[in-house]
């Protein structure tokens, strides 16, 4: 892979280069590779297939929590989130210590690894939210909560310049990575003022599935906004919105 320089970029392929743009500027390859025919047969690339596969189910397994987190996450994400979370999702594959190699999954690993990812990048929960939470998963009765006691916003919340005013959302969610389906509930504060006055204590319920088997995981973030004459208006397109899980029980 190359750099292309120069005050013409060029996209498409001229003979065995291809020149395309990515998040990384303007780029340059030579086409070449193994015949994809031959991966697929032949006993040298097992291992390649069966990293493949596995690779492949992370992703399935990624875009379905993206997906049951949807209503908290369209606003604080970065551009590389779903290539960081897949990336985490292979480390909960590969820590499946029951499955032959190229079989492994994430109910069989450790879902718990996900526990602490960020969303975005650029704005994280925990450089943003300084006020102490108690995050719950009760498997029995299906609750997954969240508890703020009462705090000081401008002391224990860590702001983008221009804002004024934020609010907390968080969600609960209930997986079944192999039939890639979910249960998901959500909560969210008002919009609340950042500022000196302290707020009320905060407690989110998010139930699902009462005695679930299957994985559990808690997300929690803040929204920030910024007024101008009487209107809320999302901060930068919540360039800078923070997005956490903060706790999973993976059910295994």
């Amino acid at each position: 892979m190359a750099r292309q320089k120069g005050i013409i970029k060029l996209k498409g392929t001229i003979g065995d280069i291809t020149f395309y743009k990515t998040k990384d500027g303007h780029l340059a390859r030579e086409k070449g590779g193994i015949d994809a025919s031959r991966i697929a047969s032949d006993p040298a690339f097992q291992r390649t297939r069966e990293n493949g596969s596995e690779f492949g189910r992370a992703g399935k397994a990624g875009k379905i929590l993206r997906t049951a987190l949807r209503a908290v996450l369209i606003n604080s994400a970065d551009g590389r989130m779903v290539s960081r979370l897949t990336q985490q999702m292979v480390k909960v594959i590969q820590a499946d210590t029951t499955s032959v190699r190229g079989l492994r999954n994430v109910i069989d690993g450790e879902a718990e690894l996900l526990g602490g990812f960020e969303f975005n990048i650029r704005g994280k929960l925990g450089t943003s939210l300084f006020a102490p939470f108690v995050p719950t998963i009760n498997r029995v009765t299906g609750d997954i909560t969240v508890d703020l006691a009462p705090f000081l916003p401008l002391n224990m919340i860590s702001a983008p310049s221009g804002s004024t005013h934020f609010k907390i959302i968080s969600a609960g969610a209930e997986i079944d990575f192999e039939a890639e389906t979910f249960v998901v509930s959500n909560s969210e504060t008002a919009i609340l003022p950042w500022d000196i006055n302290p707020t009320v204590a905060i407690n989110h319920s998010n139930p699902v599935t009462p005695n679930s088997t299957k994985p559990l995981f808690l997300a929690l973030g803040l929204e920030f906004y910024q007024e101008v004459n009487g209107q809320m208006y999302s901060l930068k397109n919540g360039s800078y919105n923070p997005l956490s899980i903060v706790k999973v029980d993976s059910g295994v």
